[in-house]
């Protein structure tokens, strides 16, 4: 049988994803002559070399290490699991990252819901704008997250759970009201003074494609707030208008603290997904709370 460790496989995976000794050392906490040396021996049991040697700066992987990796990740991915799978006093953990949205919106009531139907489980909550969860997940810090935006990496399980819509809201002042009384639309006021999300927010990201299909290159932006409570409460004292989830906002429209101008149906709509890594092998506890987020999401928003 090979000596190989689980921690020459951690240091490996980490110096080929950070393309660098350095960068893998800091996040391991080892100094790079541990690093170094774990490769080395890795490389002395498999016999062969994994990495190119020369003067470069950055790591590159020899084919032989590009398979060596493939392998060492579906390996730690299986080690996480069954750690995963230990209990302490008949605990089980979670480990879930959320960007803002369903943050506020939708993951207190979907965690309600699934602790009462699993009382051992307990959970980690880390929260971000979208970009920020993904990272996240890609480095293993959260397992499983909640976003409303989705990229182009193939690392990652991107399953649609549901679908939102954006909407304008405005101040709910006499001039408003009678614009919305005339029949306006959120089109009509898209000339007004802006307040924005952060440019990684999923919701913004939404914005700014659904701003561009309509031909609206340089929206009127006077403020970016990371946060939809910051957002929602400067609308309402009259700073400007604001493209924002539907979900986010329903509950000030129905309280009259808010005005909200729709757009033509589905034009703004986006979507809530579920995100997990593609080489994950996901726990049993892990697997059902995946199953009770696609099966309750909608039924949720529909409440609302």
């Amino acid at each position: 049988m090979l000596d190989i460790s689980i921690r020459q496989l951690e240091v490996f995976v980490a110096t080929a994803e950070y393309c660098s000794f350095t960068k893998a050392a800091e996040d391991l906490h080892l100094t790079q002559s541990t690093v170094s040396m774990h490769i080395r021996t890795l490389e002395e049991v498999l016999g062969a070399c994994l990495i190119e040697r020369g003067a470069r700066k950055k790591v590159i992987l020899t084919e032989e290490g590009k398979r060596v990796y493939s392998m060492a990740k579906d390996i730690l991915s299986r080690v996480d699991a069954l750690q995963e799978r230990r209990t302490d006093g008949g605990e089980e953990l979670l480990r879930i990252g959320t960007s803002t949205v369903p943050a506020q919106y939708l993951l207190p009531k979907l965690l309600s819901g699934f602790l009462k139907k699993h009382s051992r489980v307990k959970y980690i909550l880390r929260r971000g704008d979208s970009e920020h969860i993904l990272e996240c997940i890609q480095k293993g810090e959260v397992r499983i997250g909640l976003t409303g935006y989705r990229n182009g990496d193939r690392s990652l399980i991107f399953q649609e759970i549901a679908r939102d819509h954006l909407v304008l809201i405005t101040e709910n002042s006499e001039a408003y009201r009678a614009m919305q009384a005339a029949g306006n639309t959120g089109k009509d006021l898209l000339d007004r003074p802006m307040i924005a999300r952060e440019e990684s927010s999923g919701t913004q990201h939404a914005a700014d494609a659904f701003l561009q299909k309509l031909g609206v290159t340089e929206p009127n932006i006077v403020a970016r707030m990371d946060n939809p409570e910051s957002i929602k409460m400067s609308v309402a004292e009259g700073i400007g208008v604001s493209l924002i989830s539907d979900l986010a906002v329903s509950a000030e429209v129905k309280a009259g603290k808010l005005l909200a101008f729709p757009f033509s149906p589905q034009a703004e709509e986006r979507k809530l997904y579920v995100v997990w890594p593609r080489d994950a092998l996901l726990t049993s506890t892990e697997l059902r709370f995946v199953q009770y987020v696609k099966a309750q999401t909608s039924a949720i928003l529909l409440s609302e």
